[in-house]
């Protein structure tokens, strides 16, 4: 019977430092992508808000749209949209040819920044031409 010597055994491991570079290695990868992906889920947030702010905006535009004319000057209000209060800041001037210009400024209630801004043109029938 032939005794297993060092030198006669076929098999071969890992070291303890090749293992302790992969894992370092490891490490460093995952933080890397914990990370990223913290990043993404950021800006997929503020994404998430410039969209409904979009849409706070155009959906009052379409209301003003469906009103009477307002008069030319300045207001601000705050409307329930998404989960979040919005507040909007509405300018109205007269522009040539008897349209009202309406720029509306919308972002979150809590915060000053504003998310996003619209323009749109209303149709005054009693302006003057």
């Amino acid at each position: 019977m032939a005794s297993m010597t060092p030198s006669s055994c076929t098999e071969r491991g890992f070291t303890l430092l090749e293992v302790l570079v992969a894992l370092a290695i490891f490490a460093v990868l995952a933080v890397a992508v914990t990370t990223a992906s913290q990043h993404v889920l950021a800006q997929s947030q503020g994404v998430r808000e410039r969209l409904l702010a979009s849409w706070v905006a155009d959906n009052h535009l379409t209301e003003l749209g469906l009103q009477a004319a307002p008069a030319p000057g300045q207001r601000s209000l705050e409307v329930m949209f998404g989960q979040h209060r919005w507040t909007l800041h509405e300018s109205r001037r007269l522009d040539v040819g008897g349209l009202l210009e309406v720029q509306v400024r919308v972002g979150l209630a809590a915060d000053r920044q504003v998310l996003h801004q619209a323009t749109g043109w209303l149709g005054m029938a009693d302006a003057p031409r």
